[in-house]
């Protein structure tokens, strides 16, 4: 009787050693792709940041007014260059 004792102790003892190894790699791998994950997210960060600079830097008044200046050749409405509309006339 003791001999099925031991050897259902031994299996059941062989289980846990198996489950705990195998818990422990997939810990260790779940650990890896923590590190993965944080870096891409630290990576993703910067790249956040240098879009809202480049959307400031873009967006500014002056850079737009130099683009219509220089790409678009518009230039500042005056009021000699103002057509004004009344009713009535055609």
């Amino acid at each position: 009787m003791s001999g099925k004792i031991n050897v259902v102790l031994t299996v059941l003892l062989v289980g846990c050693a198996l489950s705990l190894v195998k818990s422990q790699y997939e810990a260790r791998n779940l650990f890896i792709e923590k590190g993965k994950l944080d870096q891409q997210a630290s990576q993703l960060e910067i790249d956040w940041d240098q879009l809202r600079l480049d959307y400031s830097t873009l967006s500014k008044n002056s850079r737009i007014e130099q683009i219509a200046r220089t790409d678009l050749n518009m230039v500042p409405l005056t009021p000699e260059r103002t057509q004004y509309l009344t009713e009535g006339e055609k």
